[in-house]
């Protein structure tokens, strides 16, 4: 039996008892949603203070799967594998721990912690001293350090139960999904927005996500893969949309007829009032995007005063006072940073000479030479579409890239999953040349593969696998097809 015990985030602690009780409720039910994907018939309790969970499989493969699935539910601050037994004397919990943790103090130093709740006739000091004094004298070149050990023994004690910490795992805390109003973030799958939709999912809030398409097809497959991968890892126990506007027909508009160095602030302003549209669509009543003050032109104050005021839509700016180097690295945590780096910055290209303290009355006469028709047409026409139909659309588009499970003579299977889904297992085919390409390099790397040969893009689910099999057919590789065994 498997046993983790998670901790809430402080702030969910100090919340009003009847705050507190929502929250912790709506914790409860995301951590059933994930973990049955695991296991059916997984244990969820509510104990007020904490959540258990407990599995009676055993297997080493799901207790990988349980400590990653709770790394990335928003809520949990940290939580704790332990192992419970019932106890009648303190020999009765060091026995059972010097059992399970003994081993991780050979030769180091350690120190032993414990809470206690309930009536006994010891303090947690006493089992403190107990413990620690019988691990001292038994483990071979152990010894105590109560200031900075190598490893921290941790105990509780509830009643007449003790339970032996054996790992402390942390998550991404912030408040559990959907105890926040829903948002509509502005997805360009740059490392910006990619990290600010991850900020406000964080936060609890169900986010949606909206895209500009100024790139074409090889453009708005990659930020779905973005906004998919978001989905899929931090907030899959809600539904939400992605909207897909075609906004290069706005920006042929604004080259024609914009003074070159106001286009990128007329540009934001277009993109604030299409978002306001979409979001009143879907009774939304906050836009997001990944703006940082000063890290280019438009996000100047002066600039994102003049593009607030396009729209009484509240606009919330998660990263505004992040460094570039800190929203890069939250991306890598995240997962989203090599993605981003491959992604073209097309909003950051129209103005040679853009202005940094935008004007109001000089961008409104800008804006009175802008057919509006234009816009209200790329709005009327905008995309809306479950997140997780981005699978289904990929399979139904894909009819022509043939899937097979029996590899033929002389065939190469491209494995495009990421560096570390690769290292942890490996794919290894008998007789079959396996490739590693991961995905965020295939659309300039594929390339340089021996034009004269079959190949056949590998990944764990075979979602983007068939997602980036339409992009290598939209750039002429015929012979790309999707393998899954």
């Amino acid at each position: 039996m498997l046993k983790f015990i998670v901790k809430l985030h402080p702030e969910i602690a100090i919340k009003s008892r009847s705050v507190r009780k929502r929250f912790t409720k709506v914790l409860e039910n995301n951590i059933k949603i994930v973990l049955r994907r695991v296991d059916e018939k997984v244990q969820v309790r509510n104990n007020w203070d904490n959540i258990s969970v407990v599995t009676k499989l055993e297997d080493a493969q799901v207790r990988l799967d349980f400590i990653d699935s709770l790394k990335r539910i928003p809520g949990i601050v940290q939580f704790i594998e332990v192992t419970e037994t019932q106890f009648e004397t303190l020999d009765d919990i060091y026995q059972k721990t010097i059992a399970l943790v003994g081993h991780t103090i050979i030769g180091k130093t350690f120190c032993v912690r414990a809470k206690r709740i309930g009536q006994h006739d010891f303090t947690s000091t006493d089992l403190e001293r107990y413990v620690g004094g019988g691990l001292n004298q038994h483990i071979e070149g152990a010894s105590v350090k109560l200031s900075r050990p190598e490893v921290t023994i941790r105990l509780e004690v509830k009643d007449d139960k003790a339970y032996i910490v054996s790992q402390t795992h942390f998550g991404m805390a912030g408040f559990p999904l959907p105890t926040q109003e829903d948002v509509l973030s502005l997805m360009s799958g740059g490392f910006d927005s990619g990290v600010a939709s991850y900020q406000m999912i964080r936060k609890g809030a169900r986010t949606h996500f909206l895209f500009f398409n100024l790139g074409g097809a090889a453009h708005e497959i990659g930020v779905k893969q973005a906004s998919y991968y978001l989905w899929k890892k931090y907030s899959s126990t809600h539904k939400v949309k992605f909207v897909t506007v075609d906004f290069e027909p706005v920006v042929a508009e604004i080259l024609e007829n914009v003074e070159n160095s106001q286009m990128g602030v007329v540009l934001k302003r277009m993109m604030m009032r299409a978002g306001s549209v979409v979001a009143e669509k879907l009774n939304i009543q906050a836009l997001v995007t990944g703006e940082s003050i000063g890290q280019v032109s438009s996000q100047t104050l002066a600039n994102l005063s003049v593009i607030d005021r396009v729209t009484e839509t509240l606009i919330l700016r998660p990263l505004i006072q992040h460094d570039k180097q800190e929203i890069i690295n939250i991306a890598r945590q995240i997962g989203t940073a090599e993605m981003a780096e491959t992604m073209p910055e097309y909003c950051g290209v129209i103005s040679k000479k853009p202005t940094v303290k935008a004007k109001i009355d000089v961008i409104l006469g800008e804006e009175e030479k802008f057919d509006f028709d234009v816009l209200d047409t790329v709005v009327n026409n905008a995309r809306i579409m479950d997140v997780r139909d981005i699978d289904v659309e990929a399979k139904q588009e894909l009819k022509e890239a043939e899937s097979v499970a029996d590899l033929p003579v002389g065939s190469v299977v491209v494995d495009i999953r990421s560096p570390e889904e690769e290292e942890a297992a490996p794919l290894e085919i008998d007789g079959v040349e396996v490739v590693h390409l991961p995905f965020f390099r295939l659309a300039t790397k594929f390339g340089d593969l021996p034009k004269d040969t079959d190949y056949y893009l590998y990944c764990d689910r075979g979602v983007m696998s068939q997602l980036q099999a339409l992009m290598l057919h939209e750039q002429g590789f015929e012979t790309v097809k999707v393998y899954r065994p």
